[in-house]
């Protein structure tokens, strides 16, 4: 395969002519057993790096009692335990400040990213040079493979902060030769001034989380521009589920008459676009020579068959400075197996990421995610923008209350009573739908968060009404 070695090594000058589709054809056409074969060969040799450099990972494998040479099979992989993220930040916190699981010297660590830390301890991401170069060089083949070429100017609409979505997005687009623009989000006033500098920059390719991507659609309205005359060709995105799922990605195309591309998976494996699309429709590959991913069940973490529904277990294949190895994600989805008629031969994820298992709910006995309910409530016509779903209870009863902005509804009982037998066929349990007027909800300038979990709240909602 192209330029496959460990460490990674790459030729930064390598750019596939324009007309070509794939920016490795080799590595990305081959059959799909002769690629598993080159990838259990480079987990025994990462399993054998980070059991010689990384403390973490020789205790707990020591304990489970497992070593690197004994993985023959991917199969024997599977019995490799999992690592979980409360872990990486226990272990953070006893080795500051990038953890036992630092596979380089603290010296080498070049790049500092990481978690917000607003739901506990943050996480620190020790990135070193050697490793910011192959997820730029990674991240620059995916985004080729969406179309993506050195005459782009890619927006970066996201915070250029500690979110690593912002900086990946940022590095491929800049390995690939492209112009990139990185606007960033999150102050007062700064979509409207996105839109004006859009327009002045003649940006052709924007970067960012589906919700910020309609907020700045609404915005462009407000400022009298049609979001399709932005010239925007390409949209790509990351963050949150939104780009697989048919009623948000259908408002994003409506809006802007451009193509959308999923990606995105977690930032402790970037590459996280090792998840992404590679053609203008619903869906991911799991780009496998770039980071492995297993399918698996929430509780054996055993990969589930082709076909079947689970949550992804990640191993990085080029990290070297804080390497995965069968990290949990506890996020949600189904996978393909490998066809060479869709272009490439990696597993195919039909609906992206559409969940996080600790995100759903259950509601009188029944799993809800709230993916699903915004696929319903946001292909509702007359739909204002905005919403949010409200788990009360009253007495003991729980109750799905879901509020939704509208515009231009003549008749909101019945339009309510039209989306509540469209959720209760969709979720298998029944939801209240209360309507609320256009822009009753604050916009997001990043990701969107629409779930509250609030016992007292339905008897507020009601009073209020």
């Amino acid at each position: 395969m192209e330029q496959w070695s460990w460490p990674p090594r790459y030729d930064e000058t390598y750019v596939p002519p324009e007309s070509r589709r794939h920016w490795f054809p080799r590595r990305e056409t081959m059959p799909a057993e002769e690629r598993d074969d080159a990838i259990l060969a480079r987990i025994r040799e990462v399993m054998a790096y980070a059991w010689d450099n990384a403390p973490f990972y020789r205790r707990k494998w020591s304990e489970a009692g497992v070593h690197p040479s004994s993985i023959r099979s991917l199969s024997d992989f599977e019995k490799v335990p999992v690592v979980r993220k409360e872990e990486l930040r226990a272990d953070q916190a006893e080795h500051e400040p990038f953890g036992s699981y630092l596979a380089v010297t603290p010296s080498e660590i070049k790049h500092i990213n990481g978690t917000s830390g607003t739901t506990g301890r943050p996480t620190a991401f020790g990135i070193c040079e050697r490793d910011w170069r192959s997820v730029a060089n990674a991240h620059a083949r995916v985004m080729w493979a969406m179309g993506i070429r050195a005459d782009d100017t890619v927006l970066v609409a996201s915070p250029l902060s500690l979110y690593w979505g912002s900086w990946g997005a940022y590095i491929g687009a800049e390995r690939l030769g492209a112009r990139v623009f990185p606007f960033g989000a999150g102050n007062p006033g700064q979509t409207a001034r996105t839109v004006r500098w859009m327009r002045q920059m003649g940006v052709t390719v924007f970067y960012g989380t589906p919700s910020y991507a309609l907020h700045l659609a609404e915005v462009a309205v407000d400022e009298g521009v049609d979001p399709a005359d932005l010239g925007l060709r390409k949209l790509f995105f990351s963050g949150e589920p939104g780009a697989s799922v048919p009623a948000i990605r259908a408002r994003i195309v409506d809006a802007f008459q451009a193509e959308v591309y999923d990606s995105g998976s977690m930032a402790e494996v970037s590459p996280w676009m090792h998840l992404g699309a590679g053609s203008n429709e619903p869906g991911v590959f799991a780009w496998q020579d770039l980071v492995y991913t297993e399918v698996c069940d929430p509780v054996g973490h055993r990969r589930v068959e082709y076909g079947g529904e689970g949550t992804p277990v990640y191993t990085t294949l080029e990290r070297t400075s804080q390497p995965m190895i069968r990290l949990l994600s506890n996020d949600l989805t189904r996978w393909e197996a490998p066809s060479a008629d869709r272009g490439r031969t990696y597993p195919f994820l039909p609906h992206g990421i559409y969940g996080r298992i600790d995100d759903m709910f259950t509601v009188r006995g029944e799993n809800v995610y709230p993916s699903a309910i915004d696929d319903v409530v946001i292909a509702a016509d007359g739909y204002g923008g905005e919403h949010r779903i409200v788990i009360s209870r009253e007495s003991t009863m729980d109750k799905l209350v879901v509020q939704v902005e509208y515009q231009d509804v003549p008749d909101l009982s019945g339009w309510a009573a039209g989306i509540a037998d469209r959720l209760r066929k969709v979720l298998g349990v029944g939801a209240i739908v209360v309507p609320v007027e256009h822009l009753t909800f604050d916009r997001t300038e990043f990701k969107a968060r629409r779930v509250i979990d609030d016992r007292d709240l339905l008897r507020n909602l009601w009073s209020s009404r």
